[in-house]
């Protein structure tokens, strides 16, 4: 699944420059996940770094964007062949 991030939020800055896809940006009011690039980290760490560093804890799995993790690994490779062309 990508993940997003919720209304707890407290715009601390620590997830943006961590995510490793560029996935991650200053939405309206809190920071946002584009759920296209989210691979949750995989390709690159072993577990989501937003996750980790988030000091509120607000990001969760997406429920409505569900995602396996062959998916997943398919948006890693398909963004890494964007990132060569």
């Amino acid at each position: 699944m990508a993940l997003k991030i919720t209304d707890e939020c407290i715009n601390c800055d620590v997830c943006e420059p961590a995510c490793p896809n560029q996935a991650i940006s200053m939405g309206e009011e809190i920071y946002q996940i584009n759920p296209d690039r989210c691979t949750e980290c995989i390709g690159h760490f072993d577990e989501p770094q937003c996750q980790v560093l988030c000091p509120v804890s607000c990001i969760p799995q997406d429920p409505d964007r569900p995602e396996t993790v062959e998916l997943l690994w398919a948006k890693f490779i398909s963004l890494q062949s964007d990132k060569s062309s």
